[in-house]
């Protein structure tokens, strides 16, 4: 079979580059859903529960149609970022970023929601007890005994974007070069008769790193876990 080319090579690049985009974006808003949903109660929470898991369950082509809306030339908050800063997110690969972490934002959330649902409460007690004000707590005792299921998020959320299809090529296009990621350049080797080797190796290269961002979110969350007793137990 032969090698990859140069403009296969530029979507893995890419593939690797908005996945990378993904995880730092959500990283934040994921956390701060994630203790939200785990540790506060309030009128309308069902509302939005519902609202962070709908892209788990909304077509991709939809979620990405509505991004069109809000963050296209003419929409409320692309027109202002377009007149203001002059950032357009439609047809680049920042705008693939804001696709795929839309769809990914979900997976975080739940698995941030769980880690710190599972943070015993009567040990965050006992610190506001001792004087601890409440945002030292949330960073010294909830966040590093959540940490394991908080980094498997994030990395979750890393290996989501790398198949990432219908947001982001309704959103940021399929733009060779520019916004094609690898499943987009699988979806245009299939529509050329002829082209199916080639799909082939986009194929393989794209299980190939789906596995290995999968295998790599693991270890490390297993490697945090590890250290994560060591230090309990000292």
């Amino acid at each position: 079979m032969p090698a990859l080319s140069p403009t296969e090579w530029h979507a893995i690049w890419l593939s690797l580059k908005v996945a990378l985009g993904v995880a730092l974006v959500t990283a934040v808003p994921a956390i701060l859903l994630g203790w939200l949903m785990a540790r506060r109660e309030f009128r309308g929470k069902i509302f939005v529960e519902s609202l962070i898991h709908a892209p788990l369950v909304v077509p991709p082509v939809v979620t990405g149609y509505l991004l069109l809306v809000v963050f296209g030339r003419n929409g409320c908050i692309g027109k202002w970022l377009a007149e203001v800063f002059d950032i357009r997110l439609v047809f680049t690969w920042q705008g693939a970023v804001l696709a795929s972490a839309i769809v990914a934002l979900p997976l975080a959330v739940r698995s941030v929601r769980l880690a710190i649902s599972l943070v015993d409460r009567r040990l965050e007690e006992a610190a506001q007890t001792l004087g601890y004000h409440p945002m030292r707590v949330f960073f010294r005792i909830t966040l590093p005994l959540a940490w394991p299921g908080i980094l498997g998020g994030i990395l979750l959320a890393f290996s989501r974007s790398l198949g990432e299809f219908g947001a982001t090529i309704t959103f940021a296009g399929n733009v060779e070069g520019s916004t094609q990621t690898l499943p987009l350049a699988i979806y245009s080797a299939l529509q050329v008769p002829g082209e199916e080797t080639l799909a082939m190796r986009l194929v393989i290269a794209s299980l190939v790193l789906c596995f290995a961002s999968l295998l790599i979110s693991e270890l490390l969350t297993r490697k945090a876990k590890r250290k994560m007793v060591v230090t309990i137990e000292t």
